[in-house]
Parts: C-alpha cells; structure tokens; sequence
C-alpha cells in the first residue's frame, strides 16, 4: 500500500508514472482510467475524475440499454464524479511502474449515487456501526486456467479449450505444481499489491484452482477480491493463457465464491459467539436465523447472472437446500470457527458474484435476523441435498420475482437499488430469451 508521498517519492525517481483510478460496476468489474501520475498527484488526488453514468447502466457487453433511472438516452449520459479512495491506493507489480486505487461514485452536487455496489455495501457497513457492530469478512473464489489466451479461445467459440491440469487435481501437490509458476506470479503479485495471501491449493475440475486471502474488514476484503480477480486476468493473459471465473464453464464442478462472515464489537469482541448451542451467543442465533430467512429473497445479490444458477445441482458441493449446518457442506450456510474464527459460510455464491453486492445482502441477512430476534431452527445433519425444504432459486427469472417482492431489500438498500438490479436482471433475462444456442442448432437443425 502507498501514501501519497510515498507515492510523489516513486514518482520523482521514476518508478511509478501511470495511476489507475477503477470503480467496480454491476457486473463486479474494474472501470475507470489509467492517468499521468503528475496530472493524478496534481490534481486529482485532491480533487476527482469524471467518468461517464452509463457505466452502471449498460449489459455485460458494454451496450446501453432501456430501463435504469440513473442513466439514459433522455438524461443525456452525463458524468458522475470519481470520488478517489486514497486509503487503497497500491502499487500492481503485474503491471510495469503502475499503482492503483478505487473510486468511491457522488454525483456532480457531492450526493453519494446509491447503485454504486461500494457505496451499497458502505451503506450497510453503517447500519453495523449504528448498533456497535463490525463486519469481517473473506471470499474463496475459484477458477479455472486454460493454456489457451483469451484470443484464442474466443477465435473456438469458447469450445474445446485446453485446461491446465488433465484430471482432478483437488488438494493435489504434484497436480497443482504443473500450474505453479502462474500461480506464484499471481500470489506475489497480489502481495506486492497489499493483500495477505495465505494458500493457494487445487479443485475438482479441470484446471481449476483457488488462491484464499486473509479476511478483512469487509469493505477492504471486497476492495481486494475486486482488484485480485483482475490482476489474475492480466496476469495469465500476459502469459498467453486464460482464466474464468464463470459460475459453470462446463458440465463439472462449477466456480464457487464462498463468502464468509462474522460480526465484532466496535471493541474487537467476538458477538456470534457465546454459550450456546455450537459456540454460538444469541445475537449469533438471530444472525445465522436472518441469513436463512433472506437468502431466497436475497439470491439475485448472489447469483446475478442467468449461468450462475447451473451451479446449484445435488451432489456438486453447490447448495441446493435453504439449510445451515455445522461443518456441512451440502449446506446453504455453514457454520465453522470458534470463537473469534466462529463465522457463517454462505456456499450460494459463484465466482460471477459482485463481491460488494453479496457482503452486504448477507449483512442486511443478519441484521434483519438480529432485528426481528428470529429464533435459529435445529442445524442440518446429514445430506442437505435430500431435503424437502425449501430451495435456492433455480433460475434468475425465480430469483428476481422474489428480489421484486422482497420488502426486507426494500427496507435495506432502498426502492431505487431494488429497481436498479431488478433492471439488470430483466437486461440478462431478454438478451438470453433472445439468443439461439449451440444446444438448440445441435438438437433441431437436422432433427426436427
């Protein structure tokens, strides 16, 4: 991490002479500018950037499109103001005499622009700090590497590419160590650029890997996760090969993002824990208890996209059953840690997932849970796939009818935030309503 002295230091010397200034938009992406560090340390820094309002308005393809209230062909897609964050400020080894920081959005008046996720998940962290409460929080998210570049792969119509590792390579030392070098390039270069990476061990599928981080603050754990999913971008890129993060690639074990979360004291202390059933306080009880009661409601801020629901299928160690369990991974929400560590797993996140979006649906979770002091039912024993209970969303079209009618995200984030992302949905929802898939020319072209 830099201050900005260190930073005018580097410069002097000419070690540093781009700075990035990014935003994360709807789709968990880094957005913004790469700017002269005179001209940043000049003015900016003090000051702010400008960046066009359409770019939390607009599909994954960076097309515009009808519906959102913020940003229009009839409000002219004006600008808002990138607000720079000096406290992430960092250089990126990955990228030659580069430093980074993220933006925080306001209006041209100074007012903040609620959509933003950052500024969404702040608005959470707020309604923490009005009851004494801090949030701490770590993402796993996975990925899968393939040796051929992005270029490449799209030039195949993303079929028939070459996975990095040809068979299961789940906690394998031998497996993991023919995809090594980039994953030393990725873990160095994350840490050169302020995170504390802790491991880095192999998955199910083919080519798959995950590198974990230490938690964080859960602002600053999204703040890196944000920054790390590019850098390992542009880092495999740079060496000809490609990574993804889609929530099911193939017809194998999907991308996972598991998202964990525990509560403290503005003191430092551990609140979900206590004396208890499993180590758990009652605030504990009634956070875990929230976390059930909203996760159906919930969902579209954890699986944003139409793939990220192929994820969920019995067997696959994505949950099916809205369920909590001890250390039970069939679950929906896992309990595990003691104490200090004591922390919920939410296992419905893929690695599409926008990290800010999802944090703060599952702190509005626990809030609504410690709130309403809604009593904790019996932890899940045994296979959560073979429940009859209620169910995780099967479909994007499910998840948004019940984000639309769900007054717990209304009395949250607000009207205008469940409009907003209730438009992203409808956006992906047309476009793929829209598309004529490889699956349907193989099956009828001849056929039918």
């Amino acid at each position: 991490m830099l201050s900005l002295d260190e930073l005018r230091d580097l410069a002097s010397v000419g070690l540093i002479d781009t700075v990035v200034l990014a935003l994360t938009d709807m789709q968990g992406r880094l957005q913004g500018k790469r700017l002269s560090t005179e001209f940043f340390l000049a003015e900016v820094a003090h000051e702010f950037s400008e960046g066009c309002n359409y770019l939390l308005a607009v599909d994954v393809d960076m097309n515009t499109v009808d519906g959102y209230q913020i940003s229009s062909w009839e409000r002219g897609y004006g600008d808002f103001v990138m607000q720079p964050d000096i406290a992430t400020l960092r250089k990126v080894p990955w990228q030659p005499a580069t430093a980074l920081l993220l933006a925080d959005l306001r209006w041209l008046d100074g007012t903040p622009v609620l959509e933003s996720p950052r500024q969404i998940l702040q608005h959470q962290v707020a309604r923490l700090a009005e009851r004494g409460l801090v949030a701490f929080a770590g993402t796993e998210l996975e990925f899968i590497v393939y040796t051929d570049s992005y270029e490449q792969a799209a030039a195949l119509n993303y079929q028939d590419l070459h996975p990095a590792n040809g068979y299961n390579v789940d906690y394998s030392i031998l497996g993991t160590s023919r995809i090594e070098p980039l994953l030393r390039r990725i873990r160095t270069g994350m840490a050169g650029a302020g995170m504390y990476v802790e491991s880095a061990k192999g998955e199910c599928n083919l080519g798959q890997h995950e590198i974990a981080f230490r938690y964080a603050e859960a602002q600053t754990t999204c703040d890196n996760h944000s920054i790390y999913k590019t850098g390992a971008k542009e880092i495999a890129a740079a060496d000809g090969m490609s990574i993804t993060f889609m929530a099911k690639p193939n017809a194998r074990e999907g991308n996972s993002c598991h998202i964990h979360l525990s509560l403290r004291g503005s003191d430092g202390s551990p609140v979900l824990a206590g004396d208890r059933s499993h180590g758990l306080s009652e605030l504990g009880e009634h956070f875990l208890a929230g976390q059930l009661a909203a996760l159906r409601e919930l969902t579209l801020c954890y699986a944003p996209n139409i793939n990220s629901y192929k994820r969920y299928v019995p067997g696959s160690f994505a949950p099916t059953s809205v369920r909590w369990g001890v250390d039970n991974r069939t679950c929906a929400l896992r309990l595990v840690g003691h104490g200090h560590s004591l922390r919920a797993e939410n296992r419905t996140p893929g690695g599409d997932v926008n990290p800010y979006l999802a944090v703060a649906a599952m702190i509005a979770a626990g809030l609504h849970g410690i709130d309403n002091e809604l009593p904790l039912e019996p932890a899940f024993a045994g296979n959560a796939y073979a429940d009859d209970g209620q169910k995780v969303p099967q479909t994007l079209r499910d998840a948004l009818s019940l984000w639309q009618a769900s007054a717990l995200a209304r009395d949250a984030f607000g009207a205008g935030v469940v409009a907003h992302y209730a438009n992203y949905a409808r956006v992906e929802l047309a476009a793929y309503d829209a598309a004529v898939t490889d699956w349907e020319l193989r099956r009828g072209f001849e056929r039918l």
